[in-house]
């Protein structure tokens, strides 16, 4: 059981979430388990994630790890480093070992993956994935829950250093990079559409 904030915790809180130039040596200190991210120098704080979102981020994490090179970690919400002013909190992230001990940055990172939630924690938008892109991050997969049905979508960056979209399907799909991996897709799909029928209404 995580211990309630104490009450000049809660005020340092309301003081960091009213300014708009943090650092990450602003937050630095905030628990580890706040799920917060440091987003344009604002700090966002946000919502517990559904059971079919963590779900889906851990069948990514299986099908990652059944080919991973001993090199390469596979962590869920690890806080990436992206410059001064934006740390994010990908849903899946690939992992240098060599940054095991320390703070990761964009550099140690070949991957993230982020899932639109059917709870947003925050809009998948251009300017999220530009972020990544401008941080140099090689590849970036979006898995659309609030889609008819979950697509997969791949982005790599290009030459000049952008991402662009080399895949978008809702059907079993491998990929090749940043190795060898299979997604089921549509698995994804049934177990969501499962879920919603049999799931009581939120009260």
């Amino acid at each position: 059981m995580t211990a309630a904030p104490h009450l000049s915790e809660l005020a340092v809180f309301d003081h960091l979430l009213g300014r708009d130039d943090l650092t990450v040596d602003d937050i630095a200190d905030l628990p580890e388990d706040l799920r917060y991210e440091l987003i344009d120098g604002r700090l966002a704080l946000s919502p517990h994630v559904l059971p079919i979102h963590k779900q889906i981020a851990l069948e990514i994490g299986y099908a990652l790890d059944k080919r991973c090179p001993d090199g390469i970690l596979i962590n869920m919400e690890q806080a990436v480093l992206l410059d001064e002013y934006n740390e994010l909190r990908p849903d899946v992230v690939l992992v240098r070992v060599e940054a095991a001990l320390g703070p990761v940055k964009s550099s140690d990172v070949p991957l993230v993956v982020e899932i639109i939630p059917e709870i947003l924690k925050r809009s998948m938008d251009v300017d999220t994935l530009k972020k990544y892109a401008d941080a140099g991050i090689p590849s970036c997969w979006v898995v659309d829950l609030l889609a008819p049905r979950v697509t997969f979508t791949q982005f790599l960056l290009g030459p000049e250093g952008g991402y662009r979209q080399v895949m978008q399907t809702d059907r079993e799909v491998t990929v090749d990079l940043p190795w060898q991996a299979t997604l089921d897709v549509p698995a994804w799909t049934r177990r969501r559409d499962r879920i919603r029928a049999v799931a009581r209404p939120d009260v």
